[in-house]
């Protein structure tokens, strides 16, 4: 399991859970609109969900179903399939 950043984080982008991840498997680029969780290198530590001041990061699994997309969007960006 990884973990997702889903709609809140759009047009945010504080950057807080990159300072915290201790496996640096959070990007962005200055064009993208929010941060992405590469899902083959998040080691499922948990440490940036509660930093996250727009409650934007879920575990895969606990993602509100509102905000599913936001799983194949993450998994997209780096190219990965679940």
């Amino acid at each position: 399991m990884t973990y997702i950043i889903a709609e809140p984080c759009v047009d945010v982008k504080d950057g807080a859970c990159v300072d915290v991840c201790p496996v640096d498997c959070i990007y962005t680029k200055d064009e993208d609109n929010q941060y992405y969780i590469h899902p083959e290198e998040c080691i499922d530590c948990a440490a940036c969900e509660p930093v996250c001041p727009v409650n934007a990061i879920f575990a895969e699994d606990d993602t509100p179903q509102e905000w599913n997309k936001f799983i194949d969007i993450n998994y997209d960006y780096f190219g990965v399939s679940k």
